[in-house]
């Protein structure tokens, strides 16, 4: 084993190398906009130049005339259509070709499409609209924003959690903050731009676009194109990054396949990175304000959080973290507001870890500032503050590791060499500060299904329509799959990505592998019954061993008498090839509906804080030292150690990845990644990766991930707590808060640059 490759400890499976991972390096992996499609026509947009007002007209007469252009499609085209439905399916409701409306910067107005990209691309920049526009609302400081309770508009937030009486608590406590947060705009830059492919065989359509809900997009498009979804398919067996952006279905996706319908031949609509600024989603703006009152021993008596959200006029997205932050800790009473502030940008959407992202970095911000304002060390205060049982619902947690993830990542990062002291540790011209924060993030599960085939010759298929985005679902599915049929990982092939095969609830939410894995579990257990009945009956190799256990391994049916049968064996007795099971798991809890309701796209989703009987989260701990260059006020980061832990870990080595890639993720929203925007006309500027500042090579130094051995039989058949949006959650309040350590500046307002530290 190595540092890419964990030991696995109790209640974790062998880092086993990704079933996908030779075609992903070779460039033989196939990604929607790469598959070959005969006789391709292409598509490119045309957005709008205000993000405001109305289209009085729309000139297409220059753009026609460029040669080579099939076809334009714009005002008129999509009458016929049916307008997208905003939720989990659909991004938005704003139909852009339905209404001449404009509701904010880069909507589209029109699809141009021609023989080649580079004619499509002519003409589409030969468009211009003639406009009645007016004032735009750009975000929380304009004038003309809407500003409404965001509880009941959204399930995503039904109510604002409150427990206890706070009012009373926080007039009594004997130490007080109250402080505002914030956090930026930021927008989803994945490798692989967004694509649509639209190709019609008939009354059949088949869309190539990178997805990480092919079962619930083929039900949305067919009730947008009035088709009976058996005959739409959606395909996307790899996607080149997502984390939410490709979770809801855009409206690009009708207008592509209406304009190869138009012209009766495929279509290929790649978008610009610029242009995707306006037509995908985003992690939407936020404001915070935190009140925290506290006993002299360090008791939390009482716990304010309000929340400000920016979103679209016509959607009510909400981000809504504080069901999460509500019951972090062990508070004597809590009060949360959430609202939601109407403004004329594009509908904002999932980017990971949601909610827990901006709402995390405000709760644990407030919790170094009351650790300081009490005179405590920032982990005993949290040790002080944990939980027997969360305080909203007096449930208990189903596991909760949280001060085991504190003392595992504090040993290995040496938080007992900190000098608690503010600005006093240093290293030339180099000021260092340690910081930590706690990472949380809802375990849910939703209905899945999966389909598995074992043959004599000992190969296996597994099939679900789930998605690998990187997180490495297909190797684990392949992992359970072997694991207890008792087949080498080499005889398992894994199909993915196809609304054809069986349906697979949105890979988002971090319940992907919860899912899959209990869908697959579920149709293994059957094909091993079928195959021990076989081998103790009658003609059977292990007949007469009467009700001893059975069990699979190495190829073998073995009974614990020690005797065994080959597979080969067991399904010449069966007299068959080949043994092929369909399971449609439905969590405990689940409606009577839940089954048919994952078929028509809209799977429920259970776990979380939401169950009866017990709320289910994961947890961990971070701890990371900045250096800050004492003149120039330059911050570097050279190490982050993180502990997490997430029930049982499928993997050590994907679970390391993603853990780790969540971390580096959090480095970026500390100190690089915001989308500016500009206030006087409610437009991003920012709109590239020379301007839109990520992490590089060069930012990340050591990170070093600890998985935390856990058992949580209660979570799912599987044991699995998500964990792919667990490791950024709380690495911005960490570097904040070592920010503070090595400077004693508090930058409350992400991300922290030079500039706030030279103020």
């Amino acid at each position: 084993m190595n540092q890419a490759a964990p030991t696995p400890k109790d209640n974790q499976g062998d880092p086993v190398v990704r079933i996908d991972g030779r075609l992903k390096v070779t460039g033989q992996a196939s990604y929607p906009a790469d598959i070959a499609t005969a006789n391709v026509a292409y598509g490119v947009l045309a957005t709008s130049t205000i993000a405001r007002g109305k289209v009085s007209k729309l000139n297409i007469e220059d753009a026609k005339a460029v040669t080579g252009v099939l076809d334009i499609v714009t005002y008129g085209d999509m009458d016929n259509i049916g307008k997208p439905k905003f939720g989990n399916t659909s991004a938005s409701s704003i139909a852009p070709l339905h209404d001449r409306t404009i509701f904010h910067d880069g909507q589209i107005v029109a699809l141009v499409v021609a023989e080649t990209f580079e004619a499509a691309e002519e003409a589409a920049m030969l468009i211009h609209a003639d406009y009645e526009d007016e004032q735009p609302s750009a975000g929380f400081e304009s004038k003309g924003t809407k500003t409404e309770a965001a509880a009941g508009k959204n399930p995503m937030l039904k109510e604002d959690p409150k427990a206890g009486d706070f009012d009373a608590a926080w007039a009594n406590a004997a130490v007080k903050i109250d402080e505002k947060y914030s956090t930026p705009t930021q927008h989803h830059n994945p490798i692989e731009l967004f694509s649509t492919t639209a190709i019609w065989q008939g009354d059949q359509l088949t869309i190539h676009e990178p997805s990480q809900n092919v079962t619930g997009w083929k039900v949305e498009l067919a009730r947008q194109l009035k088709l009976d979804p058996a005959n739409v398919r959606i395909i996307s067996p790899y996607i080149g990054g997502a984390f939410g952006s490709k979770g809801p279905m855009t409206a690009r996706t009708a207008i592509v396949a209406v304009a190869a319908r138009r012209i009766g031949r495929p279509v290929r609509c790649v978008v610009s990175r610029m242009q995707a600024f306006g037509t995908q989603t985003y992690r939407a703006e936020t404001r915070h304000r935190i009140r925290m009152g506290a006993g002299k021993d360090g008791r939390i008596t009482a716990f304010g959080h309000e929340g400000w959200e920016v979103t679209s006029r016509p959607d009510p997205y909400v981000v809504g973290g504080t069901s999460a932050t509500a019951r972090m800790y062990d508070y004597g009473s809590v009060l949360t507001h959430v609202s939601i502030v109407h403004a004329d940008r594009n509908t904002p959407g999932y980017m990971r870890s949601p909610p827990e992202t901006p709402y995390v970095y405000a709760l644990e911000n407030a919790m170094d500032e009351m650790a300081a304002a009490l005179g405590m060390d920032p982990v005993e205060f949290r040790r002080i503050n944990e939980p027997a049982k969360e305080v909203i619902g007096g449930k208990p947690f189903s596991s909760r590791s949280l001060i085991k993830c504190y003392d595992e990542a504090a040993d290995a990062f040496g938080w007992s060499k900190r000098d608690a002291k503010v600005g006093s540790m240093r290293e030339g011209d180099w000021l260092i500060g340690m910081g930590c924060a706690t990472a949380i993030y809802p375990t849910a599960v939703a209905p899945c299904a999966a389909r598995v085939r074992l043959t004599s010759d000992g190969d296996v298929r597994v099939q679900c329509g789930s998605h690998e985005i990187g997180t490495g679902v297909r190797t684990i599915a392949g992992q359970m799959a072997a694991e207890l049929l008792g087949i080498a990982m080499e005889k398992v092939s894994v199909e993915m990505g196809d609304s054809a095969l069986p349906p697979a609830p949105v890979s988002g939410g971090s319940i992907s592998t919860a899912s899959v894995c209990s869908a697959v579990m579920q149709a293994c257990e059957t094909v091993r019954q079928k195959l021990f009945a076989g081998a103790v009956g009658k003609d059977g190799p292990l007949s007469g061993s009467g009700n001893a256990k059975l069990d699979m391994a190495d190829g073998k049916v073995g009974a614990e008498t020690g005797k065994s049968a080959k597979l080969a064996d067991v399904f010449k007795a069966m007299q068959v090839g080949a043994i092929e099971e369909y399971a449609e798991f439905a969590p405990k809890g689940s409606s009577p509906e839940a089954l048919k309701k994952l078929y028509a796209g809209q799977p429920e989703f259970h776990g979380g804080e939401g169950d009866e009987d017990s709320v289910k989260y994961a947890f961990g701990a971070e701890f990371v030292e900045v250096r800050i260059n004492s003149y120039t006020r330059e911050v570097r980061v050279p190490r982050i150690v993180g502990a997490f832990a997430a029930g049982r870990i499928m993997n050590t080595r994907t679970a390391r990845s993603q853990l780790m890639g969540g971390m580096i993720w959090g480095i970026g929203q500390a100190l690089h990644e915001a989308t500016e925007i500009d206030q006087r006309h409610a437009r991003y500027v920012n709109r590239d990766l020379q301007d839109y500042i990520v992490p590089v090579n060069a930012d990340i130094k050591q990170v070093d991930v600890i998985l935390v051995p856990e058992v949580d039989r209660e979570v799912n058949p599987a044991g699995v707590k998500g964990l792919g949006e667990l490791g950024n959650v709380g690495t911005a309040a960490a570097v904040a808060s070592a920010v503070y350590h090595a400077t004693g500046k508090r930058i409350r307002d992400l991300p922290i640059r030079i500039e706030n530290l030279l103020a």
